[in-house]
This record gives structure tokens, C-alpha cells and sequence, in this order.
């Protein structure tokens, strides 16, 4: 079976960002297949290169790159809400003539066409958190 994510919950929340993450490997240590995670809303915020971790919390960015650099999975970042929160890959960063791309290189920008991609060639969506 082949899994999509949708996280709308930001790293701090423990009650979606947590089980998302467990979640996940769950499904790479099973003989089912995740195709994708979609991050939306505050979800976005997983994919910054600039935050701060505190040192008794695991940085979420890092677990994720690691998870989809063994498994083949696609990060992508909701273009419209992650420009809205200041969250740039290079190319947005420099279209938008910003001085820095603040997105962890793992993650791809993408825009909602991704997200209905995901829904289409996936078997299950699992959605974490509320959507904001």
C-alpha cells in the first residue's frame, strides 16, 4: 500500500509533529511504501534551515531529511503557505529578490497541484494536525 502525509502542525506541537514522524517510520519499516509527505499551514515550518531547537527536542528538520534521504521520500513545502510564513528555497528567495533561501535543502517547494498529485497516486492519506 502506498501512503501519502499531510502535517498542517508545526514542529513544536507535539500532538501532531510527534506522531507524524513516528507514523512514517512506521510505514518505511513496513513492506508498504511512503510516497510522499505534504507539509501545509504551520506544517511548513518543519522544513526551516533557520530554526532554533531547543537541546532537549529533536530538530524535525534533520529526522525528516534523514527519513526521506533513506527512503526516497519527497518533502515538499505548500509554496503559498510557506512564503507566507517566511520559508524560501533559492529559486523563490531570489525571485522574489530576498537576501537568503531559508528552506532546508531537503524540502521541495511545491504548490497544492502537488498536494491533489499526492491524492492521486496514493492508496491512503494520513493527515496530522488541524488545518490552519
Amino acid at each position: 500500500m502506498r501512503f501519502s502525509l499531510l502535517v498542517s502542525s508545526p514542529p513544536a506541537d507535539s500532538y501532531g509533529s510527534d506522531p507524524a514522524l513516528q507514523f512514517a517510520r512506521a510505514v518505511v519499516r513496513s513492506e508498504h511504501e511512503l510516497h510522499r509527505v505534504f507539509f501545509y499551514g504551520d506544517g511548513v515550518f518543519h522544513g526551516s534551515a533557520l530554526a532554533v531547537v531547543p537541546r532537549d527536542r529533536p530538530d524535525t528538520a534533520e529526522q525528516w531529511a534523514a527519513l526521506a534521504a533513506e527512503h526516497q521520500v519527497d518533502l515538499v513545502l505548500c509554496s503559498a503557505s510557506a512564503t507566507r510564513r517566511g520559508v524560501l528555497d533559492r529559486d523563490e528567495a531570489e525571485r522574489r529578490a530576498h537576501p537568503a533561501a531559508s528552506a532546508h535543502a531537503a524540502f521541495a517547494l511545491s504548490g497544492l497541484g502537488q498536494l491533489a498529485d499526492t491524492y492521486l497516486l496514493g492508496d491512503r492519506i494520513v493527515t496530522f494536525g488541524g488545518t490552519r
